[in-house]
């Protein structure tokens, strides 16, 4: 099968997917999923260490955990979907440059259009589903993850105490510890030592469990004894109970949600410029996806002395500087230091610029205008 099979042709009836097209959409899709899962795999498990650790404290709910997995994942594709195009579409064309079948397109008569063409059949999609991601499905997962820490934190249960292991609450002025723990929480044969100013006391009870009141958590002992007294004095106090309660922690059950959690009508509806600036870094995922996608094509394209090695560290280089100007623009914007209606657009209007500039000293303008032109026609 020849390559011209794969080019529309004046002679020939238009179809919306030619075999160019349905080969680099398949190879790039394949490549830019690969190179999304990576990231996301490398990304998320760094972060969910820090959930493992939490959960192993007791501060989070084994069943919590998977689902905040799951949310982490969502906000890490929405950050890196545009990377991962940006790669991939480096790394498929440099293959197709590597394997000559540029050459070959090209003396079949397809040109730089016809290699767009093909590309943004998947970019516009993809544009589209990281709109939808970084305005919904983002601070969705983020407003998700926020309520799910804040409900462990306000309703903690025995998840963080083990039995035959000791407990300790209150910055260490208070430690307990259970022989056994039922299936419903109930702790048995529980000691307990806690510190109280001068005075120190040790409590030993036939049960426990621990309980929301108001004020915060509370260890509720069931038939026991108490003991309490100044170390070093002989004057104790010995008491025996039929119920007693001992303060664990206080708690603060005011769920406060961030900016990231915020939802997009509420961003959009609110003047404050940290809500503006906010809004902005949700529209630089898709408009991302499609600028880099653009610069990417004149990036590909190989000199014979430079190797795909030297494009990759230029693309590299091009990525850092546009994601520090994002970051600066943020700051810039929230300070006041740029109107809020410039924001972030400049820094993706330069993107564009370069890109076309790529395209001029690969091709010519004269080339470019005339390719233009009989495109439009």
């Amino acid at each position: 099968m020849s390559i011209e099979r794969g080019l529309p042709s004046a002679g020939r009836p238009f179809r919306l997917l030619t075999v160019l097209d349905k080969m680099i959409i398949k190879e790039l899709f394949h490549t830019v999923t690969a190179v999304l899962v990576v990231l996301v795999v490398i990304i998320v498990s760094r972060k969910f260490i820090k959930v493992l650790a939490q959960a192993i404290e007791g501060n989070i709910a084994n069943d919590t955990v998977m689902t905040l997995l799951g949310l982490k994942i969502v906000v890490a594709t929405t950050t890196f979907l545009p990377a991962a195009l940006f790669m991939a579409v480096l790394m498929v064309l440099g293959r197709m440059y590597r394997e000559q079948e540029m050459a070959a397109i090209s003396s079949a008569g397809g040109s730089v259009f016809t290699i767009y063409r093909a590309i943004f059949m998947l970019v516009i999609p993809l544009s589209l589903a990281g709109m939808a991601l970084s305005m919904l499905a983002s601070p969705w997962a983020e407003a998700k993850t926020e309520q799910l820490m804040h409900q462990d934190k306000q309703n903690a249960d025995i998840r963080g105490i083990a039995a035959g292991r000791f407990s300790e609450y209150s910055d260490g002025e208070l430690i307990f510890y259970t022989e056994n723990v039922d299936d419903e929480g109930r702790m048995h044969k529980v000691f307990v030592q806690n510190k109280q100013g001068d005075k120190a006391g040790v409590v030993n009870a036939e049960y426990g469990w621990l309980k929301n009141l108001p004020g915060g958590l509370y260890l509720v002992l069931e038939n026991g004894e108490r003991i309490q007294g100044v170390p070093g004095n002989k004057n104790f106090t010995i008491e025996t109970f039929k119920e007693y309660a001992v303060l664990i922690e206080k708690k603060v059950t005011i769920l406060n949600l961030g900016r990231e959690a915020t939802t997009t009508e509420n961003l959009w509806l609110s003047p404050e410029l940290r809500d503006v600036a906010e809004l902005q870094d949700r529209f630089s995922t898709p408009l991302g996806v499609i600028l880099l996608a653009f610069l990417a094509v004149p990036l590909a394209k190989l000199s014979p002395r430079g190797g795909i090695y030297g494009s990759m560290l230029v693309a590299f280089g091009i990525y850092f500087v546009y994601g520090n100007l994002q970051r600066v623009n943020h700051s810039w914007v929230i300070s006041g230091a740029l109107p809020s209606w410039l924001g972030y657009f400049w820094v993706d209007a330069l993107l564009l610029v370069l890109g076309l500039l790529m395209l001029m000293r690969l091709y010519g303008w004269q080339w470019l205008s005339q390719s233009l032109k009989e495109k439009l026609s």
